[in-house]
């Protein structure tokens, strides 16, 4: 009996001792606002949480932004939640994500909140990157560069003969494929056809096919984003990596980073033998000359070059793949929208050529069917953000350093924002798209988010258009579609991406006889 008397005195002053160093956790982490304006507001409502690890199974939940929006549906849409003692808000709404993303863009204009120890030499989520760098001259010396030479209008112009040839790459092995009555891997495939664009686009060639270079690249993307909730984990956690099963993480990081290493370094060394100092310098030739500029505006290293290309890789390869691939399962899904669409592009473009870029702005249809297909399947369903400062949203206060998720993937299909929001229907965007907007320009802007928005969207949503446009384009005009069965499988499956869990496979017939057709 003493012995059961001991032990429940002892459980008795452990919990006590537990529940005091949550309460000092507590008291630490959460400072009272300085700002008179921010004094009196409070956090954002809490759901139920776990003990010691806060919300942490949600983040590890597969797929978390499903997790998340049931749990913003139920609770609202702007939610405090806690990963063991790290603050993170959880955002659902057009209203509160426009408030992040736009309205108070600087203050929440760096996506890294500094939690994780920092791998120096990684060239893979390391403090090389471009994308997680904080918010600086950095940051805005090489959008700048971005810009001008890859991703502004001017310089997409500039490559658009580029990525022609690669289009007419994919036109001829989806003609032989139809021809021999063989299954095209769309998603595949069209890793393929961005990645080769990307890489003619930035390096002045595309990525051997015959010596597995390009294979290379292609594993090497799908490696690093299974890698990303790990990272994003990570980031917030900090200290308490370990105690989540991810103390590898930094292993698997830098074996990935080092096959990067000898990829882009072959590929430095041939623009080094090889300078091409004329006006059509690719964007290899530029970084390297103001890698060896000691008077440039900002003196960037080879390793930063480097891993602008792993970014590059990343957000211009798999992005508009996956994308494509969802769409056109959309399409093979709904017969009278695909129909609509190919009369469009038929009495657009004609019947003596097949659709180039130059005709995507005609294609007001078509333009809306890329945006439904977004709006259904955006590649990155949750955009991570951190407050530099403490702030005020929706009433609530936000403290410094809090990681900011907003849930793409619920905003987009808010049934608040938009009609029958689990419904492929296109024409809601040649229309107002949303639910009784008067300003349909700041509405769409506000709700419509799959390439993020700020300063921090994504600057390769233009090139991204262009991709989709050609290759949707091109599959429709030029074919139809057999699949196994009467429906495409459009059950979802990914971490931090949003991919297809039954990848799709069918067979292209020939519509028309690519002969007969003007070059």
């Amino acid at each position: 009996m003493a012995a059961i008397t001991v032990d429940f005195q002892f459980c008795f002053i452990f919990i006590l001792l537990w529940l005091f160093s949550l309460f000092c956790l507590s008291a630490f982490f959460f400072k009272k606002p300085k700002d008179p304006q921010l004094q009196g507001c409070g956090l954002p409502p809490s759901p139920p949480s776990l003990p010691v690890i806060g919300h942490l199974h949600l983040l590890l939940s597969v797929p978390c932004y499903k997790s998340f929006q049931k749990l913003s549906s139920k609770y609202g849409p702007l939610l405090h939640l806690r990963a063991f003692n790290i603050p993170i808000v959880l955002v659902s709404s057009g209203s509160m994500a426009n408030e992040v993303l736009r309205i108070q863009d600087l203050n929440f204009g760096s996506r890294n909140n500094g939690q994780a120890p920092i791998m120096e030499k990684s060239l893979l989520f390391g403090s090389f990157g471009f994308v997680s760098v904080p918010y600086g001259d950095y940051w805005r010396f090489m959008k700048k560069l971005l810009v001008k030479k890859l991703l502004g209008s001017h310089s997409l112009e500039q490559t658009r003969l580029l990525r022609g040839k690669e289009l007419q790459t994919f036109r001829a092995m989806l003609f032989d494929k139809a021809a021999k009555n063989e299954t095209v891997d769309v998603g595949k495939e069209m890793m393929k056809l961005t990645n080769n664009s990307i890489c003619r686009m930035t390096m002045g060639r595309s990525c051997s096919e015959e010596n597995g270079e390009a294979e290379q690249v292609r594993g090497l993307v799908t490696k690093s984003l299974s890698l990303t909730k790990k990272f994003l984990i990570a980031s917030i956690v900090g200290q308490f990596s370990k105690l989540v099963g991810i103390s590898l993480f930094g292993k698997e990081i830098m074996e990935v980073s080092q096959r990067y290493d000898e990829l882009l370094e072959k590929i430095i060394k041939e623009h080094e033998e090889n300078p091409n100092n004329g006006e059509d310098r690719d964007m290899m030739d530029v970084l390297l000359e103001v890698c060896a500029d000691d008077n440039a505006e900002f003196k960037i290293s080879r390793n930063q070059i480097k891993a602008l290309f792993v970014e590059i890789f990343l957000a211009g390869t798999d992005t508009s793949a996956q994308t494509i691939q969802w769409i056109l399962a959309e399409l093979i899904n709904h017969p009278e929208i695909l129909e609509k669409l190919r009369k469009e592009i038929e009495s657009v473009v004609g019947v003596r050529r097949l659709i180039q870029e130059t005709d995507l702005p005609n294609l007001p249809y078509l333009q809306a069917v890329m945006k439904e297909g977004l709006r259904l399947h955006p590649h990155t369903p949750i955009l991570v953000r951190n407050a530099t400062e403490g702030c005020k949203i929706g009433g609530y206060y936000i403290g410094q350093n809090t990681t900011m998720m907003v849930n793409a993937y619920a905003v987009l299909r808010d049934p608040d924002s938009w009609e029958y929001p689990e419904e492929f229907q296109p024409e809601r965007f040649m229309t107002s798209p949303l639910k009784g907007k008067e300003d349909e320009k700041a509405q769409l802007a506000l709700n419509f988010i799959p390439f993020g928005s700020g300063r921090r969207g994504c600057l390769g949503k233009n090139l991204g258009y262009i991709f989709m446009g050609v290759a949707i384009g091109t599959m429709v005009q030029g074919f139809d579609w057999r699949i196994n069965g009467d429906k495409v499988n459009m059950e979802e499956t990914g971490e931090m991406t949003l991919t297809m869990a039954h990848p799709l496979k069918c067979i292209p017939v020939a519509r028309i006889n690519p002969a007969s057709f003007d070059p």
